[in-house]
């Protein structure tokens, strides 16, 4: 099975999950890993940019990683599969 069935497999889940769970628009967490480079962690922000989200960012102890995470309203399953498809494009990302 290529990566991309495999992703793609992934947020049918995550969207059916969504859908049963949360009524919308709602306030939704993402959390990300990211290597501790001021680029990536800049290319993260600007994909939620001028949404109104609160980002907080936490370097790990060795200072190899930071991790992003991002407090956001949002409008329904699909606004959250969007970003973090968005997101992915960013080299070295995690999504939790």
């Amino acid at each position: 099975m290529s990566t991309d069935n495999k992703s793609e497999e992934f947020y049918k889940k995550l969207k059916g999950r969504l859908e049963e769970t949360t009524s919308w628009p709602s306030e939704y967490l993402y959390k990300f890993i990211v290597p501790s480079e001021k680029q990536k962690i800049e290319q993260i922000e600007t994909i939620f940019d001028n949404m109104g989200a609160v980002i907080s960012t936490k370097e790990s102890s060795k200072g190899t990683y930071t991790s992003v995470s991002i407090n956001v309203s949002m409008q329904n399953p699909d606004a959250v599969i969007a970003k973090y498809q968005e997101v992915a494009a960013v080299e070295g990302v995690i999504s939790l």
